[in-house]
């Protein structure tokens, strides 16, 4: 779990700048609006040439605050219900890697993720700081407000994890031929580049409506799956894509930085300080 909270925010304030572009877009075709640019680079120029640089990091400060515990539970849930699945050889199989991440994701969600992007999306769209969007929400729609879209969040955030962890573990289990060998930092980041590729594929639907979800107008949708009914029958299939290269653009990187910073840290920690235990090496 501490090698997870120190993981998650160095790779949250690293590749931020992406995941504002990614939101703009999401909630730009959610409003009908049409924005000024059509991709991640367009996006970030044009955001440092009209508002400058540092307006590219807003919205980051509640997502700041809660990626440390955020990751620290992900990681540390993860392995203890790993843990807990492992049959009687001491392995995983792939189903149950997905299990302990969705498992993993899905608490991560309720517990941190759903109030923290709820803020982050909406002073992103409300081009307003951290503490004056938090004052709105709660002026406007009640501590409730915060956990707005939570149901769409946990089912993004628990996909995505399941997803994560079940490729991650099956690649390290390949390329450390069970452990034998360790896991170098550039094969962890290699393998956790290609772990949030896979993923970012396979839930970008989840996200999309996650994002109209906790964004100023989801009160047009009556609930999650009316926001997924809405969307396919107003927008398309295509719509459940909006931003996807955006976030392949922060996921790809930033999910190689935080397993190998993972990796790393808990190796680093495992050594040097007794009360986090021997190392043990536990693949699959």
């Amino acid at each position: 779990m501490a090698a997870g909270c120190i993981a998650g925010g160095i790779e949250a304030t690293t590749v931020w700048p992406m995941e504002f572009i990614k939101t703009r877009l999401q909630l730009g075709s959610k409003t009908g609006s049409k924005l000024p640019y059509n991709g991640m680079i367009e996006g970030l120029l044009y955001t440092v040439r009209t508002t400058g640089f540092l307006s590219l990091y807003r919205g980051l400060a509640p997502t700041l605050i809660g990626s440390g515990p955020k990751a620290g539970i992900r990681f540390g849930l993860n392995s203890l219900i790993k843990e807990n699945l492992r049959g009687n050889d001491g392995k995983l199989s792939p189903g149950k890697n997905f299990v302990a991440g969705l498992g993993a994701g899905v608490s991560e969600a309720l517990l941190i993720v759903a109030p923290v992007e709820t803020v982050k999306t909406k002073v992103i769209e409300l081009n307003m700081p951290f503490s004056e969007g938090l004052k709105h929400i709660i002026k406007t729609e009640g501590v409730g407000g915060v956990y707005k879209g939570a149901v769409a969040t946990a089912m993004k955030q628990g996909s995505n994890q399941g997803l994560r962890f079940m490729w991650f573990n099956e690649y390290k289990k390949r390329v450390t031929n069970d452990g034998e060998t360790p896991l170098t930092p550039l094969m962890g980041l290699f393998g956790g580049m290609t772990a949030g590729c896979f993923s970012t594929l396979g839930n970008n639907p989840f996200d999309v409506v996650k994002t109209r979800m906790q964004g100023t107008q989801a009160t047009r949708y009556k609930n999650t799956m009316d926001c997924f009914v809405q969307v396919l029958g107003k927008e398309g299939v295509g719509a459940f894509y909006a931003g996807l290269v955006p976030r392949l653009g922060r996921v790809v990187p930033g999910q190689g930085i935080i397993f190998m910073s993972f990796e790393s840290i808990q190796s680093f920690l495992e050594t040097n300080f007794s009360f986090f235990g021997p190392r043990r090496v536990v693949v699959g």
